[in-house]
Formats: C-alpha cells, structure tokens, sequence
C-alpha cells in the first residue's frame, strides 16, 4: 500500500503526562532534542541518529496536551508490520512455495508441449522442455497488462526497451526477473548466481542481458516536482541502454571493488595489506586508507597505461588526497593493483542497470497500483487463476485512466521520493532535531501551493466526472493524496515551532477538503478544537463584543466547542476518535457553564472499566525448544488435545514479542483409556493459558471461542458480502479476488457510505441473524466461497446464536468501527470471545437470560501489559455496551518438566 502506517512518538513533556491517541499523530512536543523513553524497535534500520541537544540548551515546554483522556503512559514497541500490495490483500490466502510453484510449472509445461505437438505438424514448433517459470509469466503478465490499456504512460525510448525485452532468450527473462525480485541494483557473483536447473546456459544469458543496445530519442522529458532536490541521479534512459551491467566496464575504483569481499576474504586481503580492524566496516575503512598512501613495490617508476603524465620523485611531498587522485604526478599506489586482485578473487559480477531496473519498477507500479510488490505479490495472482476455488460473483473493472498523462505518473514518483524524504526524518532516524524539521518545513512550504492547484482539479473531476465516493480509490494513485500525507506532517511541525496561526490555517484547509485522507480527520477535528481552545485568542482576532482577554478565550472556547460538535456529525470521523471529542465537549461546556438542559449527554457511551478476573491453574515449565518457536508448539499442543479451543486459521502465529508463552494443563479433563488396565481413566492434557482460561469459563455455562479478531472479521464477511462485492470502478482487477482492492485503505468506508449506513440500522434493528443465513445459504455448504476474514471453520448455528444474544446497537458500533478501518483493527482484539445463548442459567445458577450475553476476555499472565490496540478495542466495545473482562491466569501449581 502507499500509505504507510508512522510510528507512535513518546514524548517527555514536563509534569503530567497526558499521551494523545497513538492514531492521531499530535503529541505537542516542543523539546526538540528529547529522546523517546524507551527506544522503538523500527522496520528501518536507525542509519543515523539525530544529535541529541544538552539539557540545558532544550526548549521549555509550555504547551498543552492535546487530548484530556485519561490512559497509563506505556511505551510499548511496534510491532512489525508486514507490507503487502493492495491487489495481495484481495486475493486468497495461496500456497506460494516451492512446491505450488513446480506443480504450476510442470503443469504449464505440459499445456506447451500439447501446444507443441500441434504446430509441430505445420513445421512450426516452438516448445522447448523446461522452458516455462511462473516468475516470467508473472512478470510478462504484469507488462502485457499495462501495455494493453496504459501504453501512452511510457515514451518512444521506453518502449523500445519493451520491444528489446520481448527478444530477449526465456533464459535471459528469467535470470532478470530472479534479480529484479530482489530489489536492488546491487552486484551479483556470476559464480553465485545458481539457477543452473533453471537456466542450462547461464553465461549466455548473462551476455544476453548485457548487450548495449541503441535507443531512439526520448519523446519527453521529466519536469521539475516540489520538495525534490533533483531527479535521482542514473535512473534515465540515454540513446544506450542494456538490461544489466558489466563489472569489468563498471568497477574500477577500490571502494566499489572492496564492497564485493565477504568477511573472510576481507581479513585474507587486509591481512595481506597489513590492516586491522573489528568488523567489516572498519577493515574497509583501513584497508581503502591504506591502499591509497602505499605506493607498490617495483611500481614507482612505472606510468599507468592510459596516461602519458610522468611520474614525480619518491619524496614529493603530496597530500592525501592528491596521493588518491592525481594519477598523473604521483607514484602509482596499489589501488589498481587491489582492484586487480579482488576482481580475480570475485570473478565477473553482474547488476542490472539502474535506468532499466526503474523503468520496470514504474510499470509495475502502474500494474499493481502501488509502489510494494514482492515475490508473493508477483506469484499468488497466477497461482489464484489455477486453484479450483469458488470466488464470488463480481464485475471486473480495469480503468486506464488511473493516471490521465505520464506527466502526472512521473510526478506522482516524485511526490514518492519527497515523502521518503520527510518519513526519514521524522521517522526512521530517531527523534528529529530542529535543523531536520526545518528542513520538512521547507518541503512542506513548497508541496503547499502545488497541493492546493491538485486539489481544485480533483474537486472539479469528482463534480463532473465521478459518482460520490466513485473516485475515492483512483484518488490514492494522485500526487495530491501523497502531498496532503506531507502537509499533514507539515502541520505537525508548525505546532512544534509554535506556529499557531498558521497550523491552524493549514488545518482548516486539510478539514475542508473531504478527498484525501478521510482516516485523519478525526486527528484533524482534535487538534483544531485544542488550538482554538487555547491558542488562537493570541493570534485571530475576536468579535467586537469581546473587550477584554477572558471574554475573548470564552469566545474561542465556544468555536472549540463547535468543532467538536462538527467532528461528531461528519460521518467520515471515524469511532475511535469520538471518545476524545467527546470528553473535550464535555470539558467545555463545564468550563462554559452550559446550561445542564442544553449540555451534550454521552453517558450511553462512557468508557467503563474492563472488569477483572482471576483463574488459577497448574502450568507447565519446561526447557525452550530450539527447533521450533515456543508459540507454535502451543499452538500444536492446543489443536490436537482440544480443538474447539484452537484459533480456527490456517496460518501460524508470529511468536509474542513481549513475553514467552506458557503452557498449562487444561481444568476439563478429557477420558483416555489407561494402557495397562485397559479402563477409561480422567487425564488433564496440556494448553495455552487461553484455553485453560476458555475452559474455566466454560464451567460458568459460557460457550467460546479463542479467536482473537477471527470470528469478528467472520461476522463482518457474513453481514456486509453483497456491500464488499458491489460494483465500483478499478476495485476488482481480478475474477480471483476475495474482496474489493479498496477493503484495506481508507476509501472503503466514503466509497459505500449509503449502503453501509443502511446495512448497519438493519444489524442495529436485529436482522443479522437473518443476513447470516442467507450467506450461509449462497456460499456455504459445500461451495464455500474465498470470502475475506470469512472462516468457515465456525458453525452456522454458532454464529446465529451469537448475533441473536449481541444487542444489536453493539453490534452494529462495533462493525462501523471494521468498515472504517478494516485493514488498521485486525489486531488487538481481546482473546476470547465469549457468550450465553437465550435462556442459559446464570454463572451462579440465577435466573435464566432472556435476551442471552455476549463478553469478551482478554487473557493475562504474569508480566503482560496491554497494548494500545488492545486498549482501543476495549474502549470500542465498552463503549458501546458489551462487556470486556481482563482475565489473570495465576498459577497455583509449577510443575517442572
């Protein structure tokens, strides 16, 4: 997906701490240099750290928190999030290893050598065993797609490299394609390579691949794009081009040449050289250094071959970096002579040429709608096609007016880039210092007017030319969705620079505008209303009537007031922020003494408390396993001694970052039969602290599953299927997808607004058991259809029953808060899902439920914490009624194996 997810910024701020919502992205920190408490463990590796200022030299934080909830100050580490292409996400969750790959490929071959058989009676036989790889049908696919409907995205020049590529061998496609999977434009050992059962003649392939080939003129040429510094040097086509580079024309100083040595060649060579050093990075460091004062033995008095300069005397005095530079007027030092020798120890490398290399990238851009694709994302769609799977019935729609010129597919890679830029600095290198967000306010002053100019345009397409909502995908294909994410960022800076006015200017401007980024606008609603509440009597003038400070706060204080109201009302606010603006409506009709007949009354929507629970039980400790990880172990114990407690996917867990996992011994006993007596005996097998805790629960006449967020991404397949699969441009590309490309971006929910509104006031109405019937009816039973997060695993009759005991309003909350954000809530939901049928005697053999209970634990050992996710969907649900129950595991008993 384009829009990456920013890390959670745990800021030190003097005297309480009040943490803003993790999702809303405004801590107001002003201590530029402050590290956070506890370092974050980041997708990106930290290259460079921001220099930390001295205490003495920090701001003073004066300013106000911008959110008054009251939550725990945690600093919990992010999780690592796995990236995947929009197009993946929608389609199913394909076995992509090895051996589905050889089965597609000895499958494909077969379908050639039929095919090959029949021409070969008219003299024309084409097939040649073996020559068949899902990689370079994937990789053709995605080009002959792209081609077909988008060719006037690329130049005369470019397609001339097209029409190359077609010519090239099979063996040739297919060594590129492996290189090109890995993403980089590094060097390769030709001796390393391997694919010899795949590319009987690699040498030709690479020869193949490395031919220079001529290029007509390029029809056009990239213009300049705001917040980029220059275009990236070495990514344009010239009137030459090839597909991959040859070391020997392309390495020639020792820097280069040295990056090629693994460890243990660099210490042989450095040991040769005379060098020390801890780790690689040092012994390159000595080495080059070295290299570049020696001079070699019986070299001095030699010339270079391609020059005709003389030599000087030994002793000239020569800096050190004329001794590297000036081959003309020094001694000759041994770089050549260590190039020379690394190059011998290598053997040839290949990398493939950076122009080339981008100009599949962007084609795969265009492919894939998005700048991620990985090896999975390239495979699963042609091994989606051959799998004997049922998939819904849907209109395919591929626009090839995603991008109306190349003009504005160039700049929206150019928009890429600068937000690169930006999420490096803010992100990705620890805390950012003055001098770095400086730098992202200029970025930010430059994208602005752009941004305004795409805004206009876009708001006169989506009047003229799209339905509501219709557009909301192409959208994010739009430099304009990329600039608003930067004036996001860049209104975050202007508060940490105390820049009020304008903040708020550019907040006014973010808010009313309703195309881009709709997620944000809750962020957006919050810190208008805190600036209003506290700053901008400071900075904007107040009504004539307002003569002094304090009836000029209060006059503010009332806008901060109908800000919050605003954000209530606009139905693309999502859930999760109403809580906040809830509590800050409150706070300010209090402070101004707001008639009680005319205060808001959010009482059916105050967070409670989860309550708590405790069950003891027997666990198990025993010496960590090195073969397996300790969480799937539990895993494999949970499904086979007591399946209904087991996670119904088929998809293995990531093991806890935060603590190891237990195992204990399961209260319900099972009947096994004793060996020796041959009897029916009473035994305890052993669980996870879930199912033990699932079992206990069960004793108090509770049914269960430990799903976690399963069974409700189930209840939303089963409600909301003829909204997922309703037509709308470009979201089906595919006949093989198990929901709509928009599902997991924040133009799901505007894109459908009427009809999920509609759907949830019949859920809300008490019609879901109804709407799960009827799905059960069309793809259930035996056809069970690829539907997203449907798992059919759960019984019918199970889930009727728990949509019936759901009170329909909760229900109803808690599928508005999926639709918003499906692909941001899957995580963090509690453990177990709990819940008693109508006319189930209560936990103390009381009177019977009614109208039956639904409840959902979250499941806590010894040293867990909760998460922020788990936090918010305790919120969620609390929030709207159904009960949440933190449950302690404590052990009564250890016993050590």
């Amino acid at each position: 997906m384009l829009q990456a997810s920013s890390p959670s910024k745990h800021n030190a701020m003097l005297g309480k701490r009040v943490p803003h919502p993790k999702s809303t992205k405004y801590e107001d920190e002003d201590e530029f240099n402050t590290p956070p408490a506890k370092r974050i463990k980041r997708e990106v590796t930290d290259d460079a750290h921001s220099p930390r200022g001295s205490p003495s030299k920090r701001w003073h934080n004066n300013a106000v928190p911008d959110s008054d909830a009251d939550s725990e100050d945690e600093d919990l580490e992010e999780q690592p999030r796995q990236r995947r292409t929009d197009l993946e996400s929608a389609l199913p969750p394909i076995q992509s290893d090895k051996e589905a790959i050889e089965a597609y490929e000895a499958t494909r071959a077969a379908e050639q050598a039929e095919d090959g058989e029949r021409t070969d009676r008219l003299g024309e036989r084409k097939w040649v065993k073996g020559k068949s790889s899902i990689y370079v049908d994937a990789f053709n696919l995605a080009l002959e797609t792209v081609l077909e409907d988008e060719a006037h995205l690329f130049d005369v020049a470019e397609h001339a490299v097209f029409t190359a590529w077609r010519c090239l061998s099979y063996e040739a496609q297919y060594l590129y394609v492996r290189l090109f999977l890995r993403k980089t434009s590094a060097w390769h050992r030709v001796s390393k390579l391997g694919y010899h059962s795949d590319v009987a003649d690699l040498p030709r392939a690479i020869e193949d691949l490395q031919v220079v080939r001529e290029l007509p003129p390029s029809s056009s040429h990239g213009g300049e794009h705001p917040g980029e510094l220059e275009p990236p040097e070495g990514t344009t086509l010239e009137s030459q081009f090839a597909f991959a580079d040859r070391s020997e024309d392309c390495i020639q100083d020792l820097e280069e040449a040295s990056s090629l040595l693994r460890l243990d060649e660099l210490k042989a060579l450095a040991k040769d050289a005379r060098v020390q050093g801890k780790n690689k990075k040092e012994l390159l460091r000595a080495f080059r250094r070295t290299s570049g004062k020696q001079t070699g033995l019986g070299f001095a008095s030699m010339k270079r071959s391609d020059t005709e300069g003389s030599t000087v005397s030994i002793g000239s005095v020569v800096s050190e970096d004329e001794s590297r530079d000036d081959t003309t007027s020094r001694p000759e030092n041994r770089d050549a002579h260590w190039v020379d020798k690394i190059m011998a120890e290598t053997g040839p490398c290949i990398r493939l040429a950076l122009p080339t290399l981008k100009l599949f990238e962007r084609v795969h851009l265009v492919f894939y709608r998005s700048t991620e694709w990985t090896e999975k994302s390239l495979t699963t769609i042609i091994l989606a096609r051959i799998a004997r799977w049922n998939f819904p019935d849907y209109i395919v729609s591929r626009s090839a007016n995603i991008f109306a010129s190349r003009a504005l597919l160039l700049e929206f890679e150019a928009s890429l880039r600068t937000q690169f830029r930006v999420d490096n600095i803010m992100e990705f290198n620890g805390t950012p210092s003055k001098d770095t967000l400086q730098v992202v306010l200029d970025i930010f002053e430059e994208v602005h007017p752009r941004w305004k100019v795409l805004l206009a345009e876009e708001q006169r397409k989506e009047d003229s030319i799209y339905s509501t909502g219709e557009g909301a995908y192409l959208r994010r294909l739009s430099p304009a969705w990329v600039y608003t994410r930067i004036v996001h960022k860049g209104a975050y800076v202007l508060g940490k620079y105390k820049h009020h006015r304008r903040e708020y200017e550019v907040l006014c401007e973010l808010l009313n505008q309703r195309l881009f980024h709709t997620s944000r606008r809750g962020d957006w609603y919050q810190r208008k209303a805190l600036l209003e509440e506290h700053y901008m009597h400071l900075h904007l003038p107040s009504p004539p009537e307002c003569k002094d400070i304090e009836s000029g706060k209060r006059h503010w204080k009332r806008v901060a007031l109908s800000t919050c109201e605003q954000g209530l009302q606009d139905h693309l606010t999502h859930l999760i922020f109403h809580h906040d603006l809830q509590k800050r409506t409150m706070k300010l009709e209090k402070q101004l003494k707001v008639p009680k007949r005319l205060q808001h009354d959010f009482q059916h929507v105050l967070l409670t408390k989860a309550a708590e629970r405790t069950f003891h039980g027997i666990r198990i400790e025993r010496p960590p396993s090195t073969s397996t990880s300790r969480r799937n172990s539990e895993q494999q114990i949970a499904s086979s001694t007591n399946p209904t407690t087991a996670t119904p996917t088929a998809a293995p867990k990531p093991p806890d970052r935060r603590t190891g996992k237990t195992i204990w011994l399961d209260p319900a006993p099972h009947t096994t039969l004793d060996p020796t007596t041959n009897l029916p005996t009473p035994t305890q097998s052993e669980c996870s602290v879930e199912a033990m805790c699932l079992s206990s629960y069960r004793a108090l006449n509770y049914k269960g599953y430990h799903s976690e967020g399963g069974l409700l991404r189930t209840l939303f397949a089963y409600l909301f299927t003829d909204i997922l699969f309703l037509y709308l441009p470009n979201v089906f590309q595919t006949p093989y997808q198990t929901c709509p490309l928009d599902l997991h971006t924040d133009a799901f929910f505007p894109s459908r607004v009427s009809e999920i509104h509609e759907r949830l006031n019949v859920i809300a109405n008490g019609g879901a058991a109804g709407l799960v019937r009827g799905v059960w009816e069309v793809h259930g039973g035996e056809r069970k259809t690829c539907i997203v997060g449907l798992e059919w695993t759960f019984d019918v009759e199970d889930l009727v029953e728990i949509v019936e005991a759901f009170p329909g309003e909760a229900l109803s909350t808690v599928m508005k808060v999926l639709a918003q954000e499906y692909g941001q809530r899957g995580g963090g939901v509690p453990d177990l899902f709990l819940w008693k049928p109508r006319g189930v005697v209560g936990e103390e053999g009381g009177e019977e439920e009614e109208t039956g209970e639904v409840m959902f634990a979250e499941v806590k050992s010894e040293n867990d914490r909760l998460s922020d996710t788990q936090r918010m969907w305790i919120d969620v649900l609390s929030g709207a009624g159904v009960r949440v129950e933190l449950c302690h595991a404590v052990a009564k008993e250890v016993r050590v194996q």
